[in-house]
């Protein structure tokens, strides 16, 4: 049984800890702290998730103290989102030394991630609020950290706008919900008897708030130009977006999970989760930009998490989001090493790859019927089978099928194993730590899951079809998404002078 004074010790020395990390990076403002003090910096800030983890680990019980609601849940959205932005500044002691704005982001990049993390452990609405509302300025200050480069400016003027936007749907969902019930404190207004003073029009209207709160920042289609644009900002920015930024509509969404059971607005989260996962897919296939194709990625897999969300597997997007945000965290941080060298494909290669691709699909559809058939009465199990079985499809095209000769699909299937026995024990884990803190009895008609099949089915068919029918049709979308997934006049500077001016004073670009 959990001893009440375990969690004030817990809390006490995670929040101590986490003062400390905000006076360190205020202190790399300071013209007379020196440089090399930022080692020192990154000692102190690894100490709250080392705190955090412990607690997790430890302390598997939910309470609530004051206006913090600590449980397994905001313990590991904490771990996650703070070890991401250790990692990140870490890699920026030496990525970015020299550049003119090197304090101010190691500021910025320590307040920000504290703020996202104290978001998800408060259970007061207000405290969200402006913890989400600091989380999202420190990333738009981050995408215009370079105020001398005029595209830099711009983009983070058009991410401003969009969280703006966002946050203030927020806080009308917010006071609207406190308004008719009563209660700033979340455990109280998810409560059955406050739950029941909510209108049925009343519940849609907030859920709809709700829901462009959270496709906004997770750039979900037509809200996704912000993080295309925001590719200019330094590429550790670009890997910090991932910790627990665009992917936290997933700890959002099961936080008011009572407030979506059942309702309508999930259809519509629905269907538009799956045309950004349709969109985000395609501007990842067409561009040539490595750093665009991984936001392309980041937009389909939003969308898969959301459609997971929007299904009622709150532990599948969580577990997603966490994995998702580690492993594109990665590609962000190895972009300077993407350039890979193609080698000319023969008929032979290519007809050995294409068989490679049929095993491939025939063992996602195996692996995927069998979860079918043995996973629990679930509205979501027909979309996680799905899902399961186009994943597995997918890492063995990727790793297998397109290896370079036998050793490279030997080494392939070796990856493949190890990834899905890795991906096993995850899952494992966070079903048995976030067992009692992710809501359940939310069941979901088996129609929402026919919905999904139907319409990424149909859309995939009919892209497949225009791919190889070479009309003017598919030419007309492959332009599109081209044109979908490219920046806008005011994001390209044909001679960027801010660069000249730069090295003339001894800076340094990245």
């Amino acid at each position: 049984m959990l001893n009440f004074l375990d969690y004030i010790s817990w809390s006490t020395i995670f929040f101590v800890l986490l003062g400390v990390s905000v006076c360190s990076g205020f202190m790399m403002l300071l013209p007379k702290t020196p440089l090399n003090y930022v080692r020192f910096h990154i000692g102190i800030i690894a100490l709250p998730p080392i705190t955090a983890l412990f607690a997790l680990v430890f302390n598997n019980e939910s309470v609530i103290i004051g206006p913090w609601h600590f449980d397994s849940l905001s313990w590991l959205w904490s771990t996650f989102v703070l070890t991401i932005g250790l990692i990140v500044q870490r890699y920026s002691v030496r990525y970015l030394l020299g550049d003119q704005s090197y304090r101010k982001y190691f500021t910025l990049l320590t307040v920000t991630t504290i703020a996202d993390s104290l978001a998800w452990l408060s259970d007061d609405l207000r405290l969200l609020l402006i913890g989400w509302g600091v989380t999202l300025l420190g990333l738009t200050m981050l995408i215009g950290l370079r105020k001398e480069w005029k595209v830099a400016r711009e983009a983070s003027k058009i991410s401003g706008r969009y969280f703006a936007i966002s946050w203030v749907i927020l806080l009308i969902a917010v006071v609207w919900i406190s308004q008719i019930t009563g209660q700033w404190q979340l455990s109280e207004v998810l409560s059955h008897n406050n739950l029941s003073q909510l209108n049925v029009w009343e519940k849609t209207s907030i859920n709809l708030l709700l829901l462009f709160s959270v496709i906004i920042p997770a750039a979900q289609w037509p809200f996704q130009r912000w993080l295309l644009d925001s590719v200019v900002a330094p590429t550790p920015i670009s890997a910090v977006m991932h910790a627990g930024i665009v992917n936290a509509g997933s700890i959002m969404l099961t936080r008011f999970a009572p407030f979506y059971n059942g309702d309508v607005v999930q259809v519509v989260l629905l269907v538009l989760a799956s045309v950004s996962v349709l969109v985000g897919t395609g501007i990842m296939l067409v561009q040539v930009d490595y750093k665009r194709q991984l936001v392309g990625s980041t937009i389909a897999q939003m969308g898969f998490m959301l459609i997971e969300c929007a299904l009622g597997a709150y532990l599948a997007a969580i577990t997603h989001a966490v994995l998702h945000g580690l492993f594109k965290s990665t590609l962000f941080l190895q972009a300077g090493s993407a350039a890979q060298y193609n080698e000319p494909v023969t008929r032979k290669t290519q007809l050995s790859s294409f068989v490679w691709m049929i095993i491939g699909g025939g063992l996602g559809l195996l692996l995927g019927f069998a979860f079918w058939l043995t996973s629990p009465d679930e509205g979501y199990q027909l979309v996680s089978a799905l899902i399961l079985g186009w994943s597995v499809a997918l890492a063995w095209t990727q790793l297998v099928a397109f290896g370079a000769g036998h050793i490279g699909r030997i080494t392939g299937i070796i990856l493949f194993a190890g990834a899905a026995l890795v991906f096993q024990i995850v899952h494992t884990v966070f079903n048995k730590l976030l067992h009692d803190a992710i809501p359940s009895g939310i069941q979901q008609s088996i129609s929402m899951g026919i919905l999904l099949l139907v319409i990424l089915l149909v859309a995939s068919s009919i892209g497949t079809w225009f791919i190889r029918k070479n009309s003017k049709a598919s030419i007309a979308i492959y332009l599109w998404l081209i044109r979908l997934g490219e920046p806008k006049r005011k994001l390209v500077e044909s001679h960027p002078k801010y660069l000249t001016q730069l090295l003339s004073r001894g800076g340094n670009v990245h």
